[in-house]
């Protein structure tokens, strides 16, 4: 593949993004699996890639015009005029199709949950955001199914174990959208993205991202309490989860304080981090226990 192409590919699916996405579905898969097939867990990752990607790129198709309009996203393939939108919309398409398929493979319900997931950040999330900041809510479930989705591909079963798995990752996609929202305020408003639940940066938004920040906590330490079926959390790894969930709240509480956009990058950094960590924390509790 041709440098510029790859470039473009890696672009227009967002690769970060996605890696990032695929990295929550194995932690899930090796949460909820007892021996590892390392078959299965390629086609997770191969098929996580594509649905995230045809997200992504369905996306760009849609708000191209918008993306013009921001410095942020003005470069982008569609935009800058690297890419055409028939191209892209085919790509799109073969990503759902192999997508779904590929995550057929492993079971059906994985498959189902992954052409959800599409649906609402396409069909819902992705025209909201220039409607109501409500779109933040829609785009939390297609956003939180990840983390899920790798248990329900190593277990073919959807119970109270990838269902905490979805709160977890639910929860915390408020504040880490909320403070991307705060200090790209300015950007957002030139393409028309409503992304703050108040519609500005103010004490009421800043609370609501505390608030958001304590929930994503509370909800990540449930599994210590040994009510959540085979997901569980020894004391020791919950006590590391409750010391990051105080980093996560510390953040938060800045921004409530100065409510400037540094505070806000900071925020969403150490979410990313915080969401990391935990999942790792979380599979490593299960192997060496």
């Amino acid at each position: 593949m041709p440098v510029a192409l790859f470039k473009n590919f890696t672009e227009i699916t967002k690769m970060r993004l996605s890696v990032s996405v695929v990295f929550s579905s194995v932690a899930g898969y090796l949460l909820g699996v007892d021996t590892i097939d390392f078959a299965v867990l390629l086609l997770l990752c191969v098929g996580g890639y594509c649905m995230v990607g045809a997200s992504n790129v369905f996306n760009q198709i849609i708000e191209r015009d918008l993306d013009a309009l921001m410095e942020r996203t003005k470069n982008r393939p569609l935009p800058s005029g690297r890419v055409a939108v028939t191209p892209a919309f085919l790509l799109a398409t073969v990503l759902t199709i192999v997508g779904i398929a590929v995550l057929y493979v492993i079971n059906p319900q994985t498959a189902l949950f992954g052409a959800i997931s599409i649906f609402m950040y396409v069909s819902l999330y992705t025209p909201l955001k220039t409607k109501t900041p409500l779109s933040v809510f829609v785009g939390a479930f297609p956003g939180a199914i990840p983390f899920m989705l790798g248990w329900v591909a190593a277990t073919n079963d959807f119970g109270i174990e990838p269902g905490t798995l979805f709160m977890i990752q639910f929860f915390w996609q408020f504040p880490h959208f909320w403070a991307i929202g705060w200090f790209l305020y300015e950007d957002y408003q030139r393409g028309g993205f409503y992304m703050l639940p108040n519609g500005k940066r103010d004490r009421g938004t800043a609370i609501q991202i505390v608030l958001y920040c304590i929930w994503t906590v509370l909800a990540s330490l449930i599994p210590v309490l040994g009510v959540t079926g085979k997901l569980y959390l020894t004391p020791v790894s919950g006590v590391l989860i409750a010391g990051l969930g105080v980093w996560l709240i510390y953040y938060a509480l800045r921004l409530f304080r100065r409510k400037t956009e540094k505070a806000a990058r900071q925020l969403m950094l150490v979410s990313v981090s915080y969401i990391t960590l935990l999942q790792i924390i979380y599979v490593v509790d299960k192997f060496i226990r």
